[in-house]
Parts: structure tokens; C-alpha cells; sequence
């Protein structure tokens, strides 16, 4: 006799019966839990078979856990984002996790009603990304006892762990490099000064110009936007006494300031003008850009994150806060010594 039974209405109690074993193996094998090899193979040919798939919404009754984690994003336009994003989302999947990605920008309202959703999805865990969290969102996390993980952005709450590069050093890395080439009019186009990157970047560059006894050029907010870094640079270098050298906050920035540069304003890059970005996105090593820059160490980051938020998830709620160093990355669009283009 045919069994007429659809997949979908498959249960747990016939693939034990199937392959012999007890439900609670089944259970054991779906779970990821501890199971014999030979009772892993009965159990996966069996649901195989009948066109068994473990409903997740009732192992999360059962356990508590829905081995979801929610990634929530300020913005895609920076190249660095989707690369993190991919290496975070196959690290999880890695782990066993399932990811739900959310884009919600800086504002304060848009970013609770996007960590409202991952609450009533009842995730094990958040993981922001250049997000900023309001206290009040922030103590609704803690209350539901929902660890959340700062990626590359930080926050003075003691309640959050984050995972960034060392940014006060690259934007040290980023001055010291243009003066020992031999520049002195040195400008920064910074990162947004709403976010912890783009302040701890200006910081750092601007204690390494001190250091030597330099005043920047001058020191705009660019906005991690390619529109108000490009008209920064045409109102910076459409002066009189233009800067040699420009440090600018991020790749996604920099590769609009080159641009400007070159094609805006008829400046040769680097023999008019050094520039370093920050990032090092796939892109930065394109023949068009060759772009000298700090790299942000983002596989290293990945996998801090993770652990940070899957030891906060196994229990471990200590916050904690890391910085991980970056290597300035020397390609052709900086000067190396002076009077020496790279």
C-alpha cells in the first residue's frame, strides 16, 4: 500500500520508525546534539526518504532557541558592508544559525522599530553594524535576554560589547604615513562625526599631525557620503592654497575624491596630490583607484564578532570591548618619499 502522506505532514516519530532508531535520536541528530555516527547516517537517509525537514518553530518551544541571529545594517552604498556582511552571515550559517538581515538607518525611531521586529522574532542574538543603540533599546535587549553585538562602530554603554579595528591608529597610520613623504598641507575628510569610526579616525590623525608640529589643512565632515566628500574636495582643492595631501575616512569617500580630483578638477594623483582612504575594500586595488589605505582587518573582526555573541548566547554576558590593528596598505595613489611617487 502506496503511503499517501505529504512531506510537510512527515513527523518526527515516523522517521524513527523508519530508521530504527528513538524519536529522541531524531531529536539528538536535528539539534545538532551529541549522536552516534551510524544513528546520524539511519536518521538522515531515513529523512531523506520521506521528505522530512524538522520544524524549527516547535524546536524553538521546546529549547528556547531559535538559532536565528539578526544582522542589522545602516547602509549597503559602502563596499566594506557587503563583504562583512557575507563573511558574518557564513560564519553563523557555519555555526548553525540562521540570519535574518534588516537595513535601518541611523535614526534613532527607525533603528528601535527594526530591533522591535528581531524581539518579537524571538532571536538568540543581534549583531549591528555601524548601528547606534538608544539606551532605552539597549535595556529592551537586556530585559529580553537578547545579546547584541556592536560590528565596527562603538558606544560608551558598558551594557554593549563591539568589535572595531583600531581606528585611532589608522587615522595615525594615515598622518604619519603622508608626512614622512614629505607633505605638510594636509587635509581630512572625514568620516561622519555622529559615529564613533569616524571620530576615533579624526582623533588619530589629528594627534599624529600635533606630534610633528602640523596644523591640518583642514578637517571636514565628509558623512561617509560620496556626494559631500566629492564637494568637500572640489571646495578644498579649488583653493588658492590647496592641500598636498588628503587622508579621507573611508574608501567609499576616497574613490569620489579621486575622481573629483582627476577628472574635476585636472589634479594628478599622486604627483599634484596624495590620498589615503581607509577600508580597503576589494575595489581600493583596482588599477583605476590603486588607492593606498588602512586596511580594516575584517576577517578578524568576523570572527571576533561571532564568538563574542555566541559565548553571550552560551551564557557568558560579561560585555566586552575589542579593537583589532589594521596595516596602512601602500599602493600608487600616495607618494612614498618626497618628491618620489610611489
Amino acid at each position: 500500500m502506496t503511503d499517501e502522506r505529504t512531506p510537510d505532514r512527515v513527523t518526527a516519530q515516523d522517521v524513527a520508525r523508519l530508521a530504527g532508531v528513538s524519536q529522541s535520536a531524531v531529536s539528538r541528530v536535528f539539534s545538532g546534539a551529541s549522536a552516534s555516527a551510524a544513528t546520524v547516517r539511519k536518521v538522515r537517509e531515513a529523512a531523506g526518504r520521506l521528505g522530512y525537514r524538522p520544524n524549527p518553530l516547535a524546536r524553538a518551544m521546546i529549547t528556547g532557541r531559535t538559532r536565528i541571529i539578526g544582522l542589522v545594517v545602516a547602509y549597503l552604498e559602502n563596499q566594506f558592508y557587503p563583504v562583512a556582511l557575507e563573511l558574518l552571515s557564513r560564519a553563523l550559517q557555519a555555526r548553525g544559525y540562521h540570519i535574518l538581515v534588516f537595513l535601518a538607518e541611523n535614526a534613532t525611531d527607525l533603528v528601535a522599530e527594526v530591533v522591535g521586529d528581531l524581539l518579537d522574532y524571538r532571536v538568540d542574538g543581534i549583531v549591528t553594524a555601524s548601528v547606534a543603540m538608544s539606551d532605552e533599546l539597549t535595556g529592551r535587549c537586556s530585559a529580553a535576554g537578547i545579546p547584541v553585538v556592536m560590528f565596527n562602530r562603538g558606544q560608551d554603554d558598558p551594557r554593549l560589547s563591539e568589535v572595531t579595528s583600531d581606528n585611532l591608529a589608522g587615522g595615525r597610520l594615515a598622518a604619519e604615513h603622508l608626512i614622512a613623504a614629505g607633505h605638510r598641507r594636509i587635509a581630512h575628510i572625514m568620516g561622519w562625526q555622529g559615529a564613533s569610526t569616524g571620530r576615533d579616525r579624526a582623533e588619530g590623525f589629528a594627534r599624529a599631525m600635533a606630534a610633528a608640529g602640523l596644523a591640518p589643512a583642514a578637517m571636514v565632515d565628509g558623512m561617509y557620503s560620496r556626494e559631500v566628500a566629492a564637494a568637500a574636495a572640489r571646495a578644498l582643492f579649488s583653493r588658492p592654497d590647496r592641500p598636498d595631501a588628503v587622508f579621507v575616512g573611508n574608501d567609499h569617500m576616497a574613490f569620489a575624491v579621486m575622481d573629483e580630483l582627476r577628472f574635476g578638477l585636472g589634479l594628478d594623483i599622486p604627483g599634484d596630490v596624495s590620498v589615503i582612504g581607509y577600508d580597503d575594500v576589494p575595489l581600493a586595488a583596482w588599477p583605476a583607484y590603486d588607492l593606498t589605505t588602512i586596511r580594516q582587518p575584517v576577517n578578524r573582526m568576523v570572527e571576533a564578532t561571532v564568538e563574542m555573541l555566541l559565548n553571550q548566547i552560551e551564557g557568558d554576558t560579561a560585555p566586552r570591548k575589542l579593537r583589532i590593528d589594521g596595516p596602512l596598505i601602500v599602493r600608487r595613489s600616495a607618494r612614498i618619499l618626497q618628491g618620489d611617487p610611489a
